[in-house]
């Protein structure tokens, strides 16, 4: 069985880079395709991709065990994400467009300054890098404990090579690669679901609908916390999914990166109002997948997978009633794996060095990102007609070095993938809990002042004090840290999801606290 995983991921993988190859022979070349995708990308390519870029290995695993737990409470967070892609599709995007941005985070400095632009897009590199890594350490950790461990292979090993894979296949093409593999990311991720609930139900002798009964008996379907207090109150899940979506997509370079590659502002609106349609259908299905991995524990007497606390491990159960299950269903469960862990890596890496290159290094120069005055002040500057960036070396000011930028974007991209080895390798004596709630954590303290930032930039004509900025969005998060930990105690509340929420106000309070003596005039 493991020669066998082995063959279909090489299989895969030669895939992915055939795919490379492909679109690596025609439309934009270089630092153009790389970044922007010559602006050429098919909306409803993008829009099926968009769908395995959000999923990724947690949805994977995490919400078909989270059922386990919590149900199908994870749908009003679904719910949240729709009315989360309409502010995008209405608010953002025209936004984007109209400034021709390449890195959404040069808003910022044309609205407040160079010291927030840069705080934003720390924060996102921060995030994401914390955040996808994550998700691809559920898919190398997977993979190890089924197939490499028995092998004696250690875990930094498979860390490496699908890092080393990613690394290749994006090194030319960047962005233009990552939208067309998204799109075969997405159709494995689907396949897999569905090919094993189609067995599950097969080995069970039952229909779908006999399914939905069943686990309906047994509270498995419940999708409406009612309890104010609670952590996955339906209301708050709503919100919070609403909020989650606006700025784990609108607000992160990764996900609208790819939305920015399409021709046009009504093709990008067609494509996140398409794939906010297609998450609601898509997440269902993992939730019945959920449901039927119960019922099929419950039936059979399959024994579900336990941590050294003798609990029960969520993000164990899928991949082990599909290794038991059948020599297909373990196939079809590593390949789509494998989808999951390429798609959440590929974008990113991607996004991180787009938003390293254009926000630190100036790759863009501030008059063909916003309209300002071209030369950068500090670390950089850019000489558009031969397409080199000089860089200034920090210990001796004096000196400058002229490097052409696809040297310097490489190396960056490099840079970023060995963070991200290392974050995946550092993680693993963490992983306690369900990868989904761990992710969302993460989220709620580092994309809220994101969310403060961009809400007062669009919403007020108010300027602000730019070097205050970055010791709000570090205050911000720490307060919340601090009244999540406590507020059990201190108001009998448990804090969930929507800890974004509030993270984003108190950053918008903040940021009131220190205003400019002169309105800003309102560009967007």
């Amino acid at each position: 069985m493991e020669l066998t995983i082995l063959l279909c991921f090489v299989a895969y993988t030669a895939l992915l880079f055939g795919v490379m190859w492909l679109t690596g022979r025609r439309g934009a070349t270089g630092n153009e395709a790389f970044f922007r995708a010559g602006r050429r990308s098919p909306w409803p390519v993008v829009a099926y991709g968009m769908v395995g870029a959000s999923l990724s290995g947690v949805t994977f695993m995490s919400v078909p065990g989270g059922v386990y737990s919590g149900a199908w409470t994870y749908m009003p967070l679904v719910f949240g994400y729709v009315l989360g892609y309409a502010v995008i599709a209405l608010v953002l995007l025209p936004l984007y467009y109209r400034l021709n941005l390449t890195s959404i985070y040069t808003y910022l400095e044309q609205r407040f300054g160079a010291a927030s632009e840069k705080t934003g897009a720390l924060f996102f590199i921060v995030s994401r890098l914390l955040g996808s890594a994550l998700r691809m350490y559920l898919v190398v950790f997977v993979l190890y404990e089924f197939v490499f461990r028995a092998w004696g292979v250690p875990f930094w090993v498979p860390a490496v090579v699908f890092i080393a894979i990613i690394l290749l296949y994006t090194f030319r093409g960047g962005i233009k690669t990552v939208v067309w593999t998204d799109m075969l990311q997405t159709t494995f991720l689907l396949v897999a679901a569905l090919a094993t609930v189609v067995a599950i139900l097969h080995r069970l002798d039952m229909s779908f609908m006999d399914l939905m009964r069943i686990s309906h008996e047994q509270g498995h379907t419940r999708m409406f916390d009612t309890d104010p207090t609670a952590p996955k109150f339906w209301l708050k899940q709503v919100v919070a999914g609403m909020f989650i979506t606006i700025t784990m997509t609108g607000l992160d370079q990764d996900m609208m990166q790819k939305n920015l590659t399409c021709k046009t502002l009504r093709d990008a609106q067609k494509n996140v109002m398409t794939s906010s349609l297609l998450f609601i259908v898509v997440n269902i299905l993992f939730l019945s997948l959920g449901a039927a991995l119960l019922a099929y524990a419950a039936q059979t007497g399959f024994a579900l997978p336990v941590g050294e606390g003798g609990g029960v491990v969520p993000d164990k159960i899928f991949p082990s009633i599909a290794f038991s299950l059948s020599g297909f269903t373990a196939v079809c469960f590593v390949l789509g794996m494998v989808a999951a862990g390429y798609s959440s890596a590929d974008g990113t890496l991607t996004a991180l060095t787009t938003t390293f290159c254009y926000d630190f290094l100036k790759f863009g120069g501030r008059r063909s990102e916003v309209g300002g005055e071209k030369g950068v002040k500090g670390g950089g500057g850019t000489n558009e007609e031969d397409d080199t960036i000089v860089l200034s070396l920090p210990f001796t000011p004096h000196h400058s070095l002229s490097l052409p930028k696809v040297t310097v974007r490489r190396l960056v991209h490099v840079s970023f993938a060995l963070l991200y080895l290392l974050v995946i390798i550092a993680f693993r004596p963490f992983h306690t809990q369900s990868l989904i709630d761990t992710l969302f954590d993460v989220a709620g303290f580092t994309y809220g002042p994101l969310l403060g930032l961009y809400a007062f930039g669009l919403f007020t004509r108010r300027g602000v004090r730019d070097r205050a900025v970055p010791w709000i969005a570090v205050a911000s998060p720490v307060i919340c840290y601090v009244l999540k930990l406590n507020a059990p105690q201190w108001f009998g509340y448990h804090f969930g999801f929507e800890i974004l929420l509030l993270n984003g106000l108190i950053s918008f309070l903040l940021l009131l606290c220190f205003p400019k003596k002169k309105i800003v005039t309102h560009n967007s």
